[in-house]
């Protein structure tokens, strides 16, 4: 297998073609209503906001900065301009019980009207029972009461007086009371006149006196009953007046809402609490009126909790912040004598109340996070009611005395935003999850790259230009944002759908265009934001990069060594991206067929690396030793690096090293090397191939490039790169090169400069190769081994 040639500068990269942009600047183009790339998850977003049946709500996924929100946004919204304005809810008093508030649905609009209506009201009964009490027939009416029991009590003393006379006895009426005593001729007897009476006089007088007093206690004892009933026939007045005052009022009240019967039940309630504490309104009796936002006249107020009056439409809300009483609303408290309070009127809407009959967008981690928040919300889902619950009552702890309002309809399109691992794990973990939210809309990172795609992502940029009021782009602007979308996307072949990014960047470029004074953002505006933002987040790359060219960190890029590889690696802080060159080197020797990673061995490599190591195992022995055992041992390693190595990237660097480590050949490190490997041999794709290249290619320049100084990727690869220019024109100036590579044996032809070999029908490879000089030290290795196996370590 010969060496792979160098590819040649038009393959370094995949340009949009200038030419086939066929506009002066993005002024000429229409703009997109919807993002391009992303027809899957828009028929999605309809089929589930369609739906009418339960369960059917949304999840929407995808990783940050794909325009979800927004286009989340655009087309509810556009969805709920065609509908109906929801009903307005309110909470009243609920006179059968206190502490369970009522709740009255109204349509849209009227929710308002019913608190203002009820406003007046409380002033109009105040006024007008106040008013009712005072007038001429109530008086009078009241007067034939109290002057109908007087009466009857006058006459029964009269009776009991006539009586009394008749035996010479005066029936005397003092303050306290009424007594008796002994009369003649009319005229009340003294002590003196009493005792000069006969004995026989006196204790007839005597006898008497005892049977009319016992007769005046009945009389007397009368009177409270009397008393009640007379008290009892004037709260009968009372309620009648106020009764026919209040029902007057509100007469006309029932008539406009007489559609709505729980309003009028309310009603109805309302004027029988009236009639039973009118007392309250007669306060206006007095020479001071009452207070209006007096505590004691709350009971007849309306809490309007959603006015969809200015409404148009179904409502779209967006909770930013889903703890449990954003979402499920909550109950607040006043102090009031150093005692915290509570009534209808503090009960306060949550995100649900807000957006029932339409729809709320919640991100999923942040209502996953808040406590009880996730499971409130599902309770709610599926009972189809929103329930005000204080959360201490939710947790079990006792709290301060509060109300159970009655729980509220819901008709709700609830749509969860998050990334697709969160998803999954709800999917497998929760079992409720499924059963509520049963249309996924998945957001794609990339679109597929075609003349008609490139047209749509120039509508894109025309659409986002617009929208945010930034000058125009002219066509080789559109052009380089089209190449840097691809090399966002990390593949020549797609354009990445990242719009978060392509915003900051159609921004910066068009501040750039403002302080240079052009009209219009050029290809040259676009090119300095992107190297500018490079150059921003690039203090740490310098740093790497430094150490490199000071000898801090040991990279060779020339000369030949043993066992000792450029790898090409990549680090990635925050959004940041950049590669560096990274030192492999393997050691082999005389063993029992064991390949040490050393950062597995201490804990600083991951699954995924560990994997690759243990793949470069079965090939050696796959490839050179199917018929022998395996007495090899080596050692892999990453030099200078103190952080978590992740990825099988290097595993192809790895194998190379550990093959010129085994084989005895020496390794070229002018070139360095990326790619994953299986195990026969074939190299694989890898991510991030052009910012690997380019971090070696960086180092090289620095040091100078004398030619020779090459990168090994995965022909799989080749479509993706999208290099800066000055990499390519060192490539179009043959001082530096880039090979594609299938198979670990073009990668160690171009690495050693030695042919790899083809082994015979036999397996065995020609001694003067790469494959044969790596056969032949294992063999004599494993020969080693079963010599000191049979005859021990000093034997000949």
């Amino acid at each position: 297998m010969s060496s792979p040639p160098p590819l040649q500068p038009d393959q370094l990269i995949h340009r949009c073609e200038r030419d086939r942009l066929d506009f002066d600047s993005t002024e000429d183009l229409e703009p997109l209503p919807l993002p391009p790339g992303q027809e899957r998850a828009v028929g999605a977003l309809e089929f589930g906001t369609d739906m009418p049946r339960q369960g059917y709500n949304l999840f929407v996924m995808g990783s940050p900065g794909v325009g979800k929100h927004h286009l989340i946004n655009t087309l509810l919204e556009q969805r709920a301009a065609d509908e109906v304005a929801p009903p307005d809810w309110c909470y009243v008093f609920n006179f059968d019980a206190p502490d369970q508030p009522a709740v009255l649905e109204l349509p849209s609009g009227m929710g308002q009207t019913l608190r203002n209506d009820l406003e007046q009201l409380i002033e109009d009964l105040i006024n007008a029972i106040a008013a009712a009490f005072q007038n001429d027939e109530y008086r009078r009416r009241f007067q034939e009461v109290q002057d109908e029991f007087e009466k009857r009590e006058d006459d029964a003393a009269a009776a009991l007086g006539k009586k009394a006379r008749e035996r010479d006895i005066a029936l005397l009426s003092t303050p306290t009371g009424y007594s008796l005593a002994p009369m003649h001729d009319d005229k009340v007897l003294s002590d003196e006149e009493y005792e000069a009476l006969p004995e026989q006089k006196k204790t007839a007088l005597q006898a008497d006196m005892e049977r009319l007093k016992k007769e005046l206690r009945d009389a007397l004892g009368q009177i409270p009953l009397w008393q009640r009933e007379m008290h009892q026939r004037i709260r009968e007045l009372d309620s009648d007046i106020s009764r026919l005052t209040v029902e007057t009022l509100i007469l006309a009240l029932k008539k406009r809402y007489q559609d709505l019967p729980r309003v009028l039940d309310h009603f109805n309630a309302l004027c029988d609490d009236v009639v039973e504490h009118v007392a309250l309104f007669r306060s206006g009796d007095e020479e001071e009126s009452p207070e209006r936002d007096d505590s004691a006249f709350t009971r007849y107020r309306v809490n309007l909790l959603i006015n969809n009056r200015r409404t148009e439409g179904a409502p779209v809300i967006t909770e930013d912040n889903p703890s449990y009483q954003n979402l499920m609303g909550r109950i607040e408290h006043i102090a009031r004598n150093g005692t915290l309070m509570t009534d209808f009127t503090l009960i306060k809407p949550g995100a649900l109340h807000r957006a029932n009959g339409g729809y709320l967008v919640v991100d999923a981690e942040k209502v996953v996070d808040h406590d009880f928040a996730w499971d409130a919300l599902k309770r709610a889902l599926i009972r189809q009611e929103i329930r005000i619950e204080p959360l201490e009552h939710v947790i079990g702890l006792t709290g301060t005395v509060s109300l159970e309002p009655q729980p509220i309809d819901l008709k709700v399109k609830v749509v969860l935003v998050g990334e697709r691992f969160l998803y999954y794990l709800l999917k497998t973990l929760d079992p409720e999850f499924s059963a509520l939210f049963k249309v996924q809309a998945d957001f794609a990172e990339d679109m597929p790259r075609s003349p008609r795609h490139e047209h749509h992502y120039a509508r894109l940029i025309a659409t986002l230009q617009r929208r945010d009021k930034l000058r125009p782009f002219d066509r080789l602007a559109v052009g380089e944002l089209i190449d840097w979308s691809a090399r966002r996307a990390g593949d020549g072949e797609k354009l990445s759908l990242h719009l978060g990014d392509l915003v900051g960047l159609l921004a910066e470029s068009d501040f750039l265009a403002t302080r240079a004074g052009s009209a219009r953002v050029t290809e040259q505006h676009v090119r300095q934001a992107i190297d500018a933002r490079i150059h921003r987040a690039d203090r740490v790359g310098e740093q790497i990069r430094d150490a490199i060219l000071r000898g801090i960190q040991m990279i060779d890029t020339k000369g030949w060594q043993l066992g000792q590889v450029n790898g090409l690696a990549v680090v990635e802080i925050g959004d940041q991206i950049f590669g560096s060159p990274t030192r492999i080197s393997a050691t082999a020797r005389l063993g029992e067929g064991d390949v040490v990673d050393v950062q597995r061995e201490t804990e600083l490599g991951g699954a995924i690396h560990s994997k690759g190591v243990l793949i470069l195992s079965a090939y050696l022995g796959y490839r050179y030793a199917r018929n022998l055992p395996l007495a090899l041992s080596a050692s892999l390693v990453f030099e200078q690096t103190y952080e978590m190595i992740e990825g099988d990237s290097a595993s192809l660097a790895e194998l190379c090293a550990l093959l010129s480590a085994i084989g005895d050949v020496a390794i070229d490190q002018r070139l360095a090397v990326t790619g994953s490997v299986n195990q026969h041999g074939q190299v694989q794709a890898i991510g991030a191939v052009n910012e690997k290249i380019e971090g070696f290619f960086d180092i090289c320049r620095a040091r100078g490039l004398e030619g020779g100084q090459a990168g090994i990727i995965p022909r799989a690869n080749t479509k993706d790169l999208m290099l800066r220019e000055d990499v390519r024109q060192a490539v179009a100036d043959g001082r530096f090169a880039i090979h594609a590579v299938d198979h670990v044996d073009q990668a160690m032809a171009l690495l050693t400069g030695m042919t790899p070999g083809v082994a015979d029908a036999t397996g065995h490879y020609p001694p003067d190769t790469v494959n044969g000089r790596i056969q032949q030290r294992l063999v004599t290795w494993t020969a080693m081994r079963q010599h000191y196996a049979a005859h021990g370590p000093g034997s000949d």
